[in-house]
């Protein structure tokens, strides 16, 4: 058994993804090429293999970042990731061999993502760095079971929440899946996360996410007398539905866009067979926690584990962080061309 670093695209990859239980939709190779090509990230994928046959995986970029330093992140822009292994040996050679690239590279920390479908064991398995491990509580992630009728949908839906979906269909919302109204979602989520004071992505890195992934990913746009007023871009993998990228424009709030669209998306997801809404992780005591509360979803934990090579701190890079609350409010309060200009620049920065 011998762990490599994949410089090329190995379909074995995808493959052994795709056949584990514990393989998400962020442990997919094309992340390789959208990432570093979006973020300048460089790529150093880990794959283990014995007589041929993968035996784990482990997707790392090196973030070179002037906010927070150097660290190695499994997965940058994912929600999950960490590592993927036929076994614990398998599991701890990638686990090793990452240790070894955070301190080769002089990184001030390495963090490993959490995966709500079964995380590899890092405090049993880290050997002799095992005091340098932290592990950060600060997510949990939202999923639950999508049935095959409306009616049974809705029925799992608290009543409160029931009365808001029902708010956008008496106000004659309508909603539309076509992936070539990109613009039109980009200009909708790009205000909206202005508005909660965080930089937005490059509109570029939205193409190579509809390029990559084809059907795998989908834009639903929702309209109010002919006007796009919310979207949000989904991905779709194995029988997960995953909301990724979504906003409503504030001024129209009143007519709950949002709920209208995360019910038309499960409604779309339940006619096509998939079997789980995925709703993504939240920081609790946030607005996006309280939200999936209310449709039901129970909250999952889901750690990240984090190694410092030199027993320094790991920065805070989370909205919550008191010391970034100025920044925040000076950035809701900039033009939307500003933020949209400034935003992609921004993002390069941090993991």
């Amino acid at each position: 058994m011998e762990c490599e670093i994949l410089r090329d695209r190995d379909p074995r990859w995808d493959e052994f993804v795709d056949a584990h239980p514990a393989g998400t939709f962020f442990h997919l190779s094309a992340w390789r090429a959208i990432i570093a090509a979006n973020f300048g990230f460089e790529p150093i994928y880990l794959l283990v293999q014995e007589a041929g046959q993968v035996r784990g995986v482990l997707p790392l970029f090196l973030v070179k970042s002037l906010l927070f330093g150097r660290s190695l992140v499994a997965l940058p822009v994912g929600v999950y990731g960490g590592i993927v292994a036929a076994d614990e040996p398998a599991g701890r050679m990638l686990l090793d061999e990452a240790t070894r690239i955070a301190r080769e590279h002089r990184v001030r920390y390495l963090e490993l993502r959490g995966n709500p479908y079964g995380d590899f064991d890092v405090s049993a398995n880290a050997n002799g760095t095992a005091s340098a491990w932290s592990r950060k509580d600060l997510y949990v992630t939202f999923m639950g079971e999508i049935d095959a009728t409306d009616e049974a949908n809705l029925a799992r839906i608290p009543r409160k929440q029931r009365r808001m979906v029902r708010q956008g269909e008496k106000h004659g919302l309508k909603a539309v899946f076509d992936n070539g109204r990109l613009a039109e979602f980009y200009e909708v989520y790009a205000e909206s996360v202005r508005n909660l004071g965080t930089p937005v992505y490059g509109y570029g890195y939205f193409q190579s996410l509809l390029a990559e992934f084809g059907d795998q990913c989908k834009v639903l746009v929702i309209e109010h007398d002919g006007k796009v007023i919310a979207a949000v871009m989904s991905f779709f993998y194995r029988d997960q539905v995953l909301p990724y990228y979504g906003g409503a424009s504030k001024q129209w709030l009143q007519l709950a866009p949002n709920d209208f669209m995360y019910w038309e998306l499960m409604r779309y997801a339940a006619a096509q067979g998939y079997k789980i809404f995925d709703f993504g992780r939240s920081k609790e005591g946030t607005g996006s926690f309280n939200f999936k509360r209310h449709w039901g979803f129970e909250p999952k934990p889901l750690a990240y584990w984090c190694y410092a090579p030199d027993g320094q701190g790991i920065p805070d890079t989370s909205p919550l962080n008191p010391k970034l609350q100025w920044a925040i409010r000076i950035w809701r309060g900039l033009p939307l061309t500003v933020t949209k200009s400034l935003g992609p620049h921004i993002v390069k920065h941090i993991p």
